[in-house]
């Protein structure tokens, strides 16, 4: 029995692990994947308060010790459903785990653009991360799908490594923060190709070329790449908490700025919540706040 289990280990998760074992709570992490979240793709966070820049990686480390230091503990398993009561039941792959309180911080998954064959070329060709992959392509010719913030640091980190990108934008325009548009306009080797979609990829083994489309004048062509990068967004993946949590239209969890979802005991914090924003530091936020509302809710003090 546990005072909080706590599903993800990203930035939310940690930092509820955090709050709740100082207030004396029992904590459980359970993470399926990385423990950091999409903040491991991160070569270099400059938007963190007090640190100029400091790598996604180290940050994310800096937590878990953190959280485990203070008691927390840590485990890997993919939670499939929760079995709400007066004691709540997480039910994982690896086994269930029961709790007086869950918080959800499962955080998104990289969005796709779900054309045919996708799921194939992703690790032939395909990929998400610069950092874990870009140096596979040295001296090539690779695509970023993508014009936001995300999409930037791609661009960034290959234009160094790659003797050419292709940006691929649907836009007329880069989304991104200005501060990062400028040094990539600047580049020699990165083409943008504005008001341009994929519509097909191409290849047997591996991804060799992509098929696209300008959506203003139709005019289809094809581009051959060494590889390509998705950098077009996250999406939540929420399905096995639609039971004790309402989702909006996109997919996100309904939970209000204290994190508390329509069933007792349950809360949702970091990328995984409705929210105008999802940046590192609003999920440290969300961390924060769902572990306090959880710790309230445990105490039986009022909110």
């Amino acid at each position: 029995m546990y005072d909080i289990v706590i599903i993800g280990a990203g930035p939310a998760g940690l930092t509820a692990a955090i709050y709740a074992s100082r207030a004396g709570k029992s904590v459980l992490v359970l993470e399926k994947d990385t423990f950091g979240g999409q903040i491991t793709f991160s070569p270099r966070l400059e938007n963190y308060p007090g640190f100029e820049a400091i790598s996604g990686n180290e940050l994310a480390q800096r937590m878990l010790e953190q959280a485990m230091a203070l008691g927390a503990q840590v485990d890997m398993d993919t939670v499939t459903a929760i079995v709400p009561g007066s004691v709540h039941t997480v039910v994982g792959q690896r086994g269930s785990y029961p709790a007086r309180a869950v918080i959800i911080a499962a955080g998104a998954r990289h969005r796709r653009l779900h054309l045919p064959g996708e799921e194939a070329y992703i690790g032939r060709g395909l990929g998400f991360c610069a950092v874990c992959d870009g140096a596979f392509y040295q001296n090539g010719h690779v695509a970023v799908i993508g014009g936001g913030n995300s999409a930037l640091c791609e661009i960034s980190l290959l234009s160094e490594l790659c003797s050419r990108v292709t940006v691929v934008q649907n836009l007329a325009f880069l989304t991104g923060e200005q501060c990062q548009i400028d040094p990539i306009l600047s580049k020699d080797n990165v083409q943008i190709l504005y008001e341009t979609v994929v519509t097909a990829y191409e290849g047997e083994d591996r991804l060799t070329a992509l098929r696209l489309q300008n959506t203003r004048s139709g005019e289809t062509t094809r581009l051959e790449v060494d590889g390509a990068f998705l950098a077009i967004g996250t999406e939540p993946e929420n399905s096995a908490f639609s039971s004790v949590a309402a989702l909006d239209a996109g997919g996100y969890l309904c939970a209000d700025e204290s994190c508390r979802t329509q069933t007792a005991g349950i809360f949702a914090a970091g990328d995984c919540r409705t929210k105008a924003y999802r940046q590192v530091a609003t999920a440290v936020s969300d961390g924060a706040a769902a572990a306090l509302s959880a710790c309230r809710f445990l105490d039986g003090a009022p909110f």
